[in-house]
């Protein structure tokens, strides 16, 4: 049976170990040591990865009691070789999971609710509780798990005999009889895992709950610790600045900034629709009589001003007119009238001819074309 050293010590990063076994082909081994500090996914945690010797650990898995390190080339069996973690990574997710660890500790003892699901996964960590919870419950939350990791308190493992068992009370998502490992925070939690975690809170860093939403009758909350959560506060400290500098505002009075931007911009807008309408009932005014069709584009039109200016053109016009919006890249939009021609036998022709779809009554039909501007005009003139 191979020895787990990530239960002697989580913070072993390079070691030497004996090869047992090797196995597999294609680019995928599957190797067994004697002892390792590879830890094999469980308990939410993803398995390490690293190097064994000259080669690549893709992955690591228990099966059977077996911990299998998932390789890109054989390795020779009943040769000593050298170890190596890929420390960053694993230091990284241990901070995640110690923080995860308190944060669901808190949300326990403050609220009742458990945890009833848990990712870690490359971009954050999620927790599903299952009960609700409010922005005021999670920043009071976030408060208190922050103070766990400034008083630097020690994280122990326990493995209670059987008998001892039922006497404590810790959280745990299987009934478990043997074989318990207990990860301990003073004071914040007791939880049955199998994963390494940091040895001292202080050494989570930061802890950083970043977004909530409503799940399955509960609350999935995000989270982010450590380097992850300093990463975080840079890239978004980084877009505050560039906000702050395009919209010469304070940094801490952006949303304020970008709040009055929004009305300057509906007010621009609202003055826009409205000179564009007035624009359409002169274009509209100025329309002549024809005995032949009229064919017209306008940018940025709303329907109600598209049937305005053909309401107008129809008026005048002994065929059909036309009135289009859009552009030969993204399409065009169409309101067709005519007081002579039945449309709703018309609309077959000008769909199939112009690459459209649409249809509508004998003296309207509405739809859109992908036909370009000069085919549109060719067909109608």
């Amino acid at each position: 049976m191979t020895e787990k050293l990530y239960y002697k010590d989580s913070h072993i990063r390079d070691f030497t170990a004996g090869v047992i076994s090797c196995s597999g082909a294609d680019g995928r081994f599957h190797v067994e040591l004697d002892r390792t500090a590879f830890f094999p996914e469980g308990g939410g945690q993803p398995g390490d990865t690293g190097v064994i010797g000259e080669v690549r650990v893709l992955d690591t898995q228990e099966t059977g009691g077996r911990i299998v390190h998932v390789t890109d080339a054989p390795v020779t069996v009943g040769a000593d070789v050298a170890c190596s973690l890929d420390w960053d990574l694993r230091f990284r997710r241990m901070q995640h999971h110690s923080g995860e660890h308190i944060v669901s500790g808190l949300v326990h003892s403050l609220y009742g609710y458990d945890n009833v699901g848990f990712h870690l996964g490359e971009d954050d960590v999620t927790m599903d509780f299952d009960g609700e919870l409010t922005r005021d419950d999670l920043d009071r939350i976030e408060l208190l798990a922050n103070e766990a990791v400034y008083k630097d308190i020690p994280i122990v493992t326990l493995f209670p005999s059987p008998a001892s068992l039922p006497r404590l009370s810790y959280r745990s998502k299987l009934e478990l009889t043997e074989n318990v490992r207990l990860v301990r925070i003073p004071g914040y939690d007791l939880c049955a895992c199998c994963a390494p975690h940091v040895k001292r809170t202080g050494e989570i860093g930061l802890i950083k709950l970043t977004d909530f939403m409503r799940h399955r009758g509960g609350v999935r909350i995000h989270l982010l610790a450590g380097a992850d959560a300093l990463a975080d506060y840079r890239a978004k400290y980084a877009n505050v600045v560039a906000i702050s500098n395009s919209l010469s505002a304070p940094q801490n009075d952006t949303a304020q900034a970008v709040d009055r931007m929004k009305r300057e911009l509906s007010d621009l807008k609202l003055d826009s629709v409205k000179l564009r309408r007035e624009l359409v009932g002169l274009k509209a005014a100025a329309l002549r009589k024809t005995s032949g069709n009229i064919c017209l584009f306008e940018p940025e039109l709303d329907t109600d001003m598209m049937r305005q200016l053909c309401n107008a053109g129809t008026a005048v016009c002994s065929g059909m007119c036309a009135v289009f919006t859009g552009s030969d890249s993204g399409g065009y939009k169409y309101i067709i009238g005519s007081r002579t021609t039945d449309l709703r036998e018309r609309v077959r022709d000008i769909n199939a001819v112009l690459s459209g779809r649409g249809g509508g009554s004998p003296e309207m039909i509405q739809g859109s074309v992908t036909a370009s501007r000069s085919e549109i005009e060719n067909y109608f003139n």
